[in-house]
């Protein structure tokens, strides 16, 4: 009996908050979404450089939506994938691997990173971000506190 409340995941609502550290975001929230592969960031500008002959991705992006708070962000480009929206079009993305902090746990998700201006959450978390380790309740929002953040720069 123990070692099935041990292995049960945490269930989550259709709906949280989270943090993305690495990035220097602290809240933002999310729609988790068993039916996409993968997890969207949206950005609203995006551009390309190079950084120690590898390929880095420089981006911003609005946190909230009442009141607008843009933040830059730079990170190493993972790769470029094809990827089927909703609406079943094909088109090719920049990913990035990065850290995400939610119920009370931090993991390394793949993102790509996309307009989603006509979205009503900024993230879009998929189930290769959520697959062994939460659980989705649709019936359910928020069922986490806010994410706390804590320092990184501890050896």
């Amino acid at each position: 009996m123990t070692d099935l409340i041990k292995s049960s995941p945490i269930i989550l609502g259709w709906r949280e908050r989270l943090a993305l550290p690495e990035l220097g975001i602290g809240l933002l929230k999310a729609k988790l979404d068993t039916g996409a592969r993968s997890s969207s960031l949206h950005v609203d500008t995006l551009e390309t450089f190079q950084r120690s002959g590898e390929t880095w991705l420089r981006f911003t992006l609005n946190v909230r939506r009442r009141h607008p708070f843009e933040i830059s962000c730079e990170a190493p480009a993972l790769d470029r994938r094809i990827v089927t929206d909703t609406g079943g079009r094909r088109t090719e993305r920049w990913f990035i691997r990065t850290q995400v902090t939610l119920a009370g746990q931090s993991f390394s998700v793949d993102v790509n990173l996309t307009d989603r201006r006509h979205m009503l959450f900024p993230l879009l978390l998929g189930r290769s971000a959520l697959v062994g380790r939460f659980a989705v309740d649709p019936a359910l929002s928020y069922t986490q506190s806010r994410p706390s953040l804590v320092a990184t720069d501890s050896p």
